[in-house]
């Protein structure tokens, strides 16, 4: 298996994959696009401006002819409006059409979690689009033994409410395997027939890959999931399935 059959997973109709959580979902968008022959990237929420990672980013209400009708250079994002240093989200029936297009696959930012290595959803996300094929609930794995504070972790007092644990705790492998998992975390709000393949991203040596396979034994004891890929994105790297 390689990245591509890992995070993309074969579905009947063209793939819409979501992914969510924190430490590595951009960069996940960006790999999978690069990767693919005909990709479009899109958000349901705001996304940093990223016309450098795509061959073309095109602002339009009308997503699916702007996609029907492009021939330049692939990947290409789709966005509705640029609001200063991002580009805003479409709502979610919108990006669900863009499955009508011939393209390789839909990659999609669902949720936000300011660059930070872990989180737990906000009241108001993810927001999934009915039509989704693939989530991806995504998390470094070096925030295992880091302080669940702001520094590392995104809302951190949500983490500490569905892991049993305090602010400030200092984070263990199960839990971010409970969050990973849980209906109120990194499979909230997922469409029922929808693959779920948890990733634990920042894989960067032995070290952190036992610390991986770790959290992925407990992610397999919590959740029927069909794997769970450990990776380094930044090298564009499958590190293993578990």
């Amino acid at each position: 298996m390689d990245l591509i059959d890992a995070l993309v997973p074969e579905s009947e109709g063209t793939p819409l994959v979501c992914v969510v959580g924190a430490g590595g979902k951009k960069t996940t968008l960006y790999t999978l696009s690069n990767a693919l022959d005909r990709a479009v990237v899109t958000a349901t929420v705001r996304i940093p401006i990223f016309d450098e990672h795509v061959g073309e980013v095109r602002v339009t209400d009308d997503p699916v002819d702007a996609v029907a009708a492009h021939d330049g250079p692939w990947p290409l994002g789709v966005v509705p409006e640029r609001e200063d240093d991002r580009y805003l989200g479409y709502e979610t029936a919108t990006v669900d059409a863009l499955t009508e297009t011939d393209v390789d696959a839909v990659l999609v930012k669902a949720d936000g979690a300011r660059m930070r290595e872990f989180k737990a959803p906000d009241a108001d996300e993810p927001r999934l689009p009915a039509a989704s094929t693939a989530v991806l609930p995504i998390a470094s794995v070096q925030v295992v033994g880091r302080p669940l504070t702001d520094d590392y972790v995104h809302r951190p007092e949500r983490v500490a409410a569905l892991t049993d644990r305090e602010v400030g705790d200092t984070v263990r492998a199960e839990d971010v395997a409970t969050v990973l998992t849980h209906p109120d975390g990194g499979c909230k709000g997922v469409p029922g027939d929808t693959t779920v393949v948890p990733v634990l991203n920042k894989v960067d040596d032995a070290d952190w890959e036992r610390t991986a396979r770790t959290i992925a034994r407990r992610i397999h004891e919590r959740a029927d999931v069909p794997y769970v890929a450990l990776t380094h994105l930044r090298g564009g790297d499958l590190v293993a399935v578990v």
